[in-house]
């Protein structure tokens, strides 16, 4: 169906979002920084990062209107250094304790240090992802408090241990809520509203159901967190909204991980650009945005963030990005 960017009888638009890279161009890239990277032994990873960025932000169009992402190179090598320095110190006294013959000492302290680690790379993260990236020259950003969103981790972490890890789905949630309610586009705010307890039972659901099923209904699983997901998703500005709507179906994640598993194996890891391409053609295509914010208006109100430590360190610590 067309997405016509005309308001309804109640002056609610509809607001095309996709993306338009192709397969063939982010092989090249990646090919590319492939090859720089092991050249100079792992050196150029941060230039490959951004310039991957860069592709993958400047390919996805809001509204007939691309994103664009500031980040460099020169940033991220910084903050590489920083993120190397971090987790060798860390991993270093580990081992130094280990070997003195301190084995129990050495492993808290490593769980520890991972753990305090994990909030500051989030918090960073997102200050230095929202702050270099733009949609019609207006900058995002990331307002969240460290020593808050350290507050949530720990409790979060906590209590999931207490409960041999049932509130991992208030924790989840919680800690979505807090992140993308403290991002903001110019001086409009996003909101996130989910629920720990409704997340909790469809988790519950989805578990059993994709072991009755031998697997089967894994693929609705996944189309449940999607949707929710996006779902609980608002942008606020003057009062006016931008809501944001799943329109995917168990079908639709059967077709996309099918296939993005056969390219995977058939393709002995090389089609991997391909799967990525299709799979945020599929996220995008599936996002239904409608609302009636003048985009027009927006006022600039972020400042540039230029530390790229806690991102790079995300990467390091394999900690997936929450949008």
């Amino acid at each position: 169906m067309e997405i016509i960017n005309q308001p309804d009888a109640k002056g609610k638009r509809f607001y095309p979002i996709s993306f338009k890279g192709r397969g063939a161009e982010y092989f090249g890239i990646a090919i590319v920084n492939l090859l720089l990277t092991i050249i100079t032994l792992g050196l150029y990873y941060p230039w490959a990062k951004a310039r991957q960025l860069q592709y993958l932000y400047g390919t996805t169009e809001f509204n007939d209107s691309r994103f664009e992402f500031h980040g460099t190179g020169a940033e991220m090598f910084k903050g590489f250094i920083k993120a190397i320095l971090i987790i060798t110190i860390l991993y270093g006294l580990t081992f130094l304790l280990v070997y003195l013959r301190m084995p129990i000492i050495g492993i808290l302290v490593m769980y520890l240090g991972l753990f305090s680690i994990i909030p500051l790379a989030i918090h960073g993260s997102y200050k230095y992802r929202m702050s270099r990236t733009s949609w019609r020259g207006i900058r995002f950003g990331y307002r969240g408090e460290r020593n808050e969103l350290y507050k949530i981790f720990v409790k979060g972490i906590l209590l999931t241990i207490v409960t041999i890890g049932i509130y991992g789905a208030w924790f989840s949630m919680n800690l979505r809520n807090y992140i993308l309610g403290k991002i903001k586009f110019g001086n409009a705010q996003f909101t996130y509203n989910g629920d720990g307890g409704k997340f909790f039972w469809m988790n519950v659901k989805g578990y059993f159901l994709t072991i009755i099923t031998i697997g089967i209904y894994g693929f609705w699983w996944q189309k449940d967190i999607f949707n929710y997901y996006i779902d609980n998703l608002k942008l606020t500005h003057d009062d006016k909204n931008i809501d944001f709507k799943s329109t995917a179906t168990g079908g639709d994640f059967v077709g996309l991980l099918i296939v993005n598993f056969l390219i995977l194996i058939f393709t002995l890891g090389i089609g991997y650009p391909w799967i990525v391409a299709r799979s945020l053609k599929f996220i995008f295509s599936k996002i239904q945005i409608t609302g009636n914010v003048d985009f027009d208006n927006l006022i600039q109100s972020e400042e540039n963030y230029t530390d790229a430590t806690g991102d790079d360190m995300s990467d390091m610590l394999d900690i997936g990005f929450v949008i």
